[in-house]
This record gives structure tokens, sequence and C-alpha cells, in this order.
């Protein structure tokens, strides 16, 4: 019986077992080439799934069947069409998701704004970088900072402030205490198999930093067979990258492979160089139907140059030169993670998920580097920023008869020791050209800074949903996370940092209600939900002797929104109108001597409407529109003396749009066309609401044509050579004396690709 069940393996299509004839067939995701086994075949009446490779056999006097799968459009064969490849619905209701819970859902059935941005945008957009992705969804812009650097306005104000929760598969790709507003750099965006975005507070499921949103990247899984793929690409600005992708499935293993390397060169920007490697190895062991363990291997080491802003005169004068010569940002991120997941029965179900991160950002900034006293002489520095994290995750979900009701319970051990030291340097400066051209190191242990932190974050969580009637859904959440900081200062209180060492602790229990109702293409849903921050490692260990004590940073979200799909499904739109109050928010406060310090003292209100619309007259021609309308305003702020109740944030337009037509003729398969607008709206560039941005518009081309295996695509972005900031900025006190800061948004840039398909 062995050897048969071997054969039925290795032998092509027909089979024959004990005088029957088999026929073998695969289904598996048409984009991503990943297995179904969740799909179900329907042949002679009978219902029945394939295994956990998306392998299934037909009788030979099969005359047609069917092949259908939750998020995917049926299909209706004969038996010589035995490798079907599903694609996935169109309409986003009928999306499957995992953020939104932790286990797999209908988009309709998740009571939060969440949206998922599929292989195929990501095939078709080409995207270099993260934000020509994540700028297509409504209430989300991702500043572009340059060769991938970043910061996020997600239900918040352009910031780099820690509001923000980055995620590979659900798991968190750095740990609490040491944001980095570029963390998503840090991803191998080859590897993805889908971003869903979460817009405002997740932490009831998540904890920390979930609050103006969360951004789950999701890696591919290995294929249902061979396959792969191989691209170039170079443009006018300098660019050039080099992806590939390739796995397998060996009985019942699969790999995958996915990485590539990209860099920077003599660009239109003096000093921007920048050069990165991102690699992710998968693999993904199913023995049976039930049972899945995935084991994800990555690695990411980056350099950049680091600019800087220009200054009010050189914006205006349209000049691309840099004071800079040797200021840089590294990083180097290492994650592994074995994930094992059981399905006891159709209703019960468990994962266990181990993690371990080694993350190190180095850099000598450019914003470090400052005048002294002698009009001769610049100081700047050198700092790193290092943990490593060793961390345990275990998720069980359980559905019961009762009112179709499932719960999950879950909890999470992270420990993550991390380093720290900055190193004053001294800054030479060429008074002819005005530039930065070399430093020197007074000595070698000149630390401006120098300390330890063991972080450890202990957490426990459930969420229950609940069918009280037909289409009526309600969901529940709770989560109760402890953090501690052992902190070691490992300097003495001379230093910048002369916090004395000491142990922090905190708590915070945070809820989440939530409810849906769907009826014949109509959605609706509404929910209340708490995020939280914990104070970062420099809110506490800063300038003072003693840790001040501070409270985590909690924002109080009331949000409703529905979704509607009309005319047969040619037209989609959803919306989402929110109001969020933050409060215990961390501010500079000035002392009765004059002196600084942080407090739970700020207090904001964010209040806006989300809305997305997708029409579809026919199946060749889509036309998408995503918008939002927002106010961000300080409610209690007075920060080192400067009152800003009242005022709007800075950075925070009232208006941000994007909108795109795409065609795919149908007599020239393969052919892509698309046009895409980015709008962003005026703003205040200061908190005292004294100085404006009128923002800006950029028009993007893209077209590509693939035939057979090969594929070309051409990248026209900024097309018209628009000449603007991507973020502007003054930093305006009481007297007005401040300095202009505008990063420069990309002028056009013409991309030229060819991929091959293995």
């Amino acid at each position: 019986m062995n050897k048969i069940f071997l054969l039925l393996f290795l032998l092509p299509v027909p089979v024959t077992l004990l005088g029957q004839r088999l026929l073998k067939g695969t289904v598996f995701d048409a984009d991503t080439k990943e297995p179904l086994g969740n799909a179900t075949v329907t042949a002679g009446g009978h219902n029945f799934q394939p295994d956990a490779n998306g392998i299934f056999y037909l009788d030979d006097r099969t005359k047609v069947f069917d092949v259908s799968c939750s998020g995917y459009i049926s299909e209706h064969l004969f038996p010589t069409q035995l490798s079907v490849g599903l694609q996935k619905k169109v309409a986003a209701m009928d999306e499957v998701v995992v953020t939104g819970s932790r286990t797999a859902q209908r988009r309709s059935e998740a009571p939060v704004a969440i949206t998922s941005i599929s292989k195929q945008v990501m095939e078709d957009t080409k995207a270099q970088r993260m934000d020509q992705l994540l700028n297509k969804v409504s209430g989300v812009f991702m500043v572009s900072l340059g060769n991938e650097q970043h910061e996020m306005s997600i239900r918040q104000p352009m910031t780099t402030k820690s509001l923000f929760l980055y995620l590979e598969d659900g798991l968190p790709i750095r740990t609490t205490g040491v944001y980095n507003h570029n963390a998503l750099l840090e991803m191998n965006l080859t590897a993805a198999r889908a971003i869903e975005v979460i817009r405002g507070p997740a932490s009831a499921l998540y904890g920390a930093e979930a609050i103006g949103g969360a951004v789950n990247v999701i890696t591919q899984a290995a294929p249902a067979f061979t396959n792969g793929s191989v691209s170039l690409q170079l443009n006018n600005a300098g660019y050039k990258r080099a992806d590939v992708q390739a796995g397998t499935t060996v009985g019942k293993w699969g790999f995958i492979v996915s990485g590539y390397y990209a860099d920077k060169t003599n660009g239109p920007v003096a000093f921007s160089d920048f050069h990165k490697t991102a690699l992710t190895l998968r693999s993904d062991y199913r023995p049976n139907a039930h049972t899945t363990w995935t084991n994800t291997l990555s690695w990411i080491d980056y350099y950049s140059d680091m600019t800087g802003a220009l200054d009010s005169i050189k914006f205006a004068r349209r000049d691309y030169s840099s004071l800079q010569t040797f200021t840089y940002r590294k990083v180097t991120a290492l994650r592994y993670k074995s994930m094992l997941t059981q399905r006891w029965n159709p209703n019960s179900s468990t994962t266990i998920a181990l993690l371990y991160r080694n993350n190190s950002v180095g850099q000598n900034p450019a914003y470090a580097i400052a005048s002294t006293p002698d009009p001769q002489k610049f100081k700047g520095q050198v700092n790193e920023n290092a943990f490593r994290t060793n961390a345990l995750f275990a998720t069980h979900s359980q559905r019961f008869k009762w009112l179709q009701s499932r719960v999950a319970i879950g909890g999470s051990i992270d420990f993550s020791p991390q380093d720290y030291y900055a190193k004053f340097i001294s800054v030479n400066k060429d008074l002819n050209t005005g530039q930065y051209n070399s430093y020197t190191t007074p000595a070698t242990d000149s630390f401006l800074s120098k300390y330890n932190t063991g972080i450890l974050n202990m957490a426990g969580y459930f969420n229950y949903e609940l069918n009280p009637f037909k289409r009526l859904k309600l969901i529940m959440a709770l989560r109760y996370d402890v953090f501690k900081y052992y902190f070691i200062n490992n300097l003495p209180a001379s230093a910048s940092v002369r916090t004395a060492s000491t142990v922090t602790t905190f708590s915070r229990i945070t809820p989440k209600l939530g409810l849906t109702y769907n009826f014949k293409g109509i959605g609706f849903y509404a929910n209340y939900a708490q995020g939280y921050v914990p104070p970062q490692l420099t809110d506490l260990y800063s300038s003072v002797k003693v840790a001040p004590y501070l409270l985590p940073q909690t924002f109080f979200n009331y949000e409703a929104g529905g979704w509607l799909t009309l005319l047969q499904n040619k037209l989609y739109a959803d919306w989402s109108i929110y109001r969020m109050d933050g409060t215990n928010e961390i501010i500079s406060v000035r002392q009765s001597d004059n002196s600084y310090v942080n407090e739970n003292a700020g207090a904001t209100r964010h209040t806006g409407i989300e809305y997305g619309v997708t029409y579809r007259p026919v199946p060749a021609l889509s036309i998408r529109f995503s918008g939002t309308n927002a106010k961000h305003t300080f409610i209690k702020n007075n920060i080192k003396g400067v009152d800003y109740n009242g005022k709007e944030m800075s950075g925070a337009p009232r208006f941000t749009g994007n909108a795109e037509v795409i065609y795919k003729p149908p007599f020239l398969k393969g052919l892509y066309l698309s046009g895409e607008w980015q709008h962003q709206g005026r703003y205040f560039m200061d908190d005292l609401d004294a100085y404006r941005y009128q923002g800006f518009d950029v028009i993007n081309f893209r077209t590509g044509y693939q035939l057979k295996r090969v594929g070309v695509w051409v990248n026209i972005l900024n097309a018209a050579n628009r000449y603007y900031a991507v973020y502007a900025s003054k930093n305006a006190t009481a007297s007005g004396a401040a300095a202009y800061s505008y990063n420069l948004g990309d002028p056009r840039e013409i991309t030229l690709g060819i991929s091959y398909r293995l």
C-alpha cells in the first residue's frame, strides 16, 4: 500500500489505482502560486478538499468539476484543465484578511478600517519602495525621506513619533521602547504576498505603538510547484536593482527564496547614494492537512548617505547640492521566526511562534551637526542603537455552536536586551564652500551616552466574536501588558545621558468593542478602541539625573464606517469616520528652575473621514479613488513655555488623495497601462500655525507587457517633473526665530525593467 501511495504522488496524470484511473490536479493562487489546501473541489455531486499541497484526484469518468475557495473566483472546468489557478475576487468585501483578528476572516466581518494590498497590485506597480504601495490606501500617507527612509501619517500628522506598529506575519519587527520611524526599510518587499493596513488603534490585539495604525507585511509561502522569476531595472536617477524569487515543493516540504539588491549612485541630489541587500528564506512543512510548520529567516543590510533637508534659500534656488559629505545611516536586521499551526478540527486551531531578532542602527546623523561658541568649529556625534530579542507567542482559536461564536486567546513574552552609545565628534567645515568635509574623534572614550536596557514585555489577550442575529456580529477584545525596563547607565553623571541606573515598570489594560452588520452587498461597522505606547527609552533616560515618572500615552478612538457594492459588483465603495483623543502625551515642560522635564501633560484630538471608490465598468478597466479629510488639533500642549492650545498640528494636511486608472486591453493580453495622481493639500509648517506649505500634486504613469516568460515595463514617476517638498517644516518659537526645512520630493524618474519567469 505504501508503494501505491508513493506512485500516486510521483506519477503524472493519469494514475491507475486498483483498476481505476485517477486524474491528478493541483489548485493554487494564480498570482502567488501558493497551494490552496482549503479549497473545495466538487465532482459528481460530491465535495472534497485537496491536500495541504493543493493536490486532488478525480475519477477519469468525470465530465466537469468545480473548484471554489473563500475569497477567490470559483471555476467550472473540464478534466483537461487540472492545473487550476484561482484568481482573487475583485470585490474588497470578499477579501480574506488576517490582521483584523489574528485569524483569517472576510473583510466584511472585521469591525475595523482595514485594507489589503494584493500581490497583483504589487506586480502591476513594480514598487521600489513601500510608500509607492501604501499611499494608494485612503487614510495613509507614507513620507519618503529618500532611499527607503521614511516617516508615517495614519490618523496622525506626518511624524517620526512611535505611533505606528510594523508587523511581519503578525509579529512586530522591532521591540517596544526602541521605535525607529525608518523601520519599514527593514522589510523585504520582494518576499511579500500581501500588505494589510489597519487604520486606527489595534493595541487590544497587538499591544504597544498600534495607535495611528498597523502595517502587516505577509510573506509569501512556498509555491505548489517549481517556479520563480528574476528581474533587472534601472532609472535616470542612478537607481539600479536586481530581484530574484524561486521556490518549489518536494513532498511535504516547500521552499522559497526571495530577495533583491539595490543601489543608487550619482543621483540628481548630491550625497544621496545608498545600497541595500534584502534576503528572505522560507520553508513550509505540511505533513498533513491539519499541521503547518513555517520557518522564515530574513536578513537586511542597508547603508545610505544622509543628505539632510534643504533650508529655504537652497529650496528656492532649486539647489540640489549638499553640505554633508560623511553623514550616514546603516542598518542590519536579522529576524528568524518559527511558527507551528495545528488545526485540531474545523472549529479549533493553535499557533505557537518563536521569534529571534538582532537589529542595529548606526549613524553619523546630519541633524546632530551643530555650531559651537567658536564660529569655525562644529560638533556632531556617531551613535548606534542595537537590540536582540527572544520571544514566544501563542494563540488558540475555538469556535462554538452557540451564536456561532469564536474566541481567540493568546499570550506572549518578549525579552530584548538593548545597547546604545553616542560618541562626540569634532566637525571640520570648509569656510569657502560651507561643506562639512571631515570629522575627528577627540578621544577613544569621548562618549556622550552609553547605556544598556533589558526590555521585558509580557502580555495576554482574548478576542471574542458572536452572532446574536443572522447578519450581526459583535466583537470584544481585551489585552493586558506588563513592561519592565532594566536601565544601566555606564557613564558618570557628567555625560549627556546622566540618569542613574534604575528599573521602571509599566502595566496596561486595553479594551476594544466592535460590531459589523451586512445585508445584500451593504455593510456597516462601528468600534471603540484604545491604543497606547509606553515611554520610549529616550523619553525616560535623557538629560536628567532621575528618570521622570511617566505613564503610557493613551488614545481613545471612536469610529464608524461601511462598504457597499452596486451595479452587479462593478462599483465598490468604503468609508470610515473617526475621532481619536490622545491623553497623557509626553511633552517637555518647563520647571520652576527653568529646566525642562518630560511629563504626561499633552493632549490632542484627531478627527477625519476616509473613503475609497473603485469602479470597474468592464473587466479590462479599473478606476480607483482614495481620499482623506482630517484635522489634528492640540487640546492641551504647553511645550517649553510655548502655548499651543487650540492650534492645528504641523505636518497635517486637511486633504490627501490618490487616484488611479488601470487598463488591461483584452485584445492584447499581457499589456498593462496605468495613470496615478497623488495629491497632498496645504498644511501648517509650524505648531503655532504661522507658516503654510502649499502641498503638491504628482502624476505617475506605468506600463508593462508580459509575453510568455518575458516581461518589460516602464515607470515614469513625477512625469511633469514637479519641484516640491514631500515634507516641509519650520521650528517657529514665540520669538519667531527659527529655520525652514524642506525634504525634497523625487524629481522625474524613468525606470526601465525586464523580467523572466522561471
